[in-house]
């Protein structure tokens, strides 16, 4: 375990640091609220407290004093529920407390894996915010509540996510891992290409660990790396292994496609769920990722073309080149 040092103890600038995101998270919830109500720290407990119980890593939490992981565990809970929201421009305000949990993630070998993954995921704010300045707000309709910002249109979200990568160099930590898993996912049928997922989903570090316990690579839940015969049991756990986390996210990317039978669609399921996709398309009688784009999780919103830009940016193709 390593601690970074300071002006004052460890304990003391994680617990003031802290509170200072916490205070800034109730102020920018408050903010982006669609009623007229105050939120107050016990609400925003409240709606967080349940989903970290059942959901967060207390072995990695525990180096940090009670008060403090108690504290850490609701931001990142709140992190999780406003990504798995409804609305892409909520997200915007995500950003200041994002910059200010990372440092205290970062002081704990234990913590560090989730503040890579919200380091992962500052572009995802960044544009939500960029989306935040060109999508107007709706017109308030006398004695009603405001309505919330539309989701962008599909086409919006691509050409953000391209201008944002046209420039991006390339990831040094790609380049011990890229042959080999090229040669996984096309020994399981997958278009080789597609292992720049791992470049949105963890930079190529197999450190980074979401608040929802996905990890490794290519960011596999428990319940999906179990069902491709991965142990997840520490410390054996396999989706930390480059090369068997990439044959089970192969595998599971060529069943979902087919099942869809379309790369967007398969790749909006492997973020969001199988039965988010399906149940979308079935309600909305829709056939395709744009028929169905803005009514997805927030986070599947900005990730489908965040893969295809970062795809477009790698391998100079789009996703319906790939064979």
């Amino acid at each position: 375990m390593s601690v970074s040092g300071g002006a004052y103890p460890p304990f003391l600038s994680i617990k003031l640091a802290l509170l200072f995101a916490l205070a800034v998270s109730i102020a920018l919830a408050a903010s982006a609220q669609t009623q007229d109500k105050t939120i107050t720290f016990d609400d925003l407990v409240s709606s967080a407290e349940q989903w970290a119980q059942d959901n967060l890593d207390e072995d990695a939490l525990r180096v940090l004093q009670q008060t403090d992981r108690e504290k850490v565990r609701k931001i990142l809970a709140d992190f999780q529920k406003q990504f798995r929201g409804e609305y892409v421009i909520d997200l915007a305000g995500l950003k200041d407390v994002a910059n200010a949990v990372i440092p205290i993630l970062e002081q704990y070998d234990e913590t560090v894996p989730y503040a890579l993954w919200i380091k992962i995921h500052l572009d995802d704010l960044e544009v939500a915010d960029e989306l935040r300045l060109i999508i107007p707000p709706p017109k308030p309709q006398p004695g009603q509540s405001p309505r919330p910002a539309p989701n962008p249109p599909p086409q919006k979200a691509r050409e953000i996510w391209i201008t944002r990568f046209a420039e991006r160099p390339y990831p040094e930590n790609a380049r011990p891992y890229l042959t080999k898993l090229k040669s996984v996912f096309a020994s399981e049928h997958v278009p080789r290409e597609l292992v720049w997922i791992a470049e949105v989903e963890s930079s190529f570090d197999p450190r980074v660990r979401s608040p929802a316990g996905a990890a490794g690579l290519f960011q596999l839940m428990p319940a999906t790396a179990k069902h491709y015969g991965l142990s997840t049991a520490w410390p054996w756990d396999q989706r930390l292994n480059p090369q068997t986390s990439a044959r089970a996210a192969a595998q599971y990317l060529h069943y979902l496609h087919a099942h869809f039978n379309d790369w967007r669609l398969a790749l909006a399921a492997y973020n969001a769920g199988e039965g988010t996709v399906q149940d979308l398309l079935t309600r909305q009688k829709a056939h395709s990722y744009d028929g169905i784009a803005r009514r997805l999780p927030a986070e599947t919103q900005l990730y489908v073309p965040k893969v295809e830009a970062t795809l477009l940016r790698r391998e100079g193709l789009k996703l319906t080149q790939l064979r």
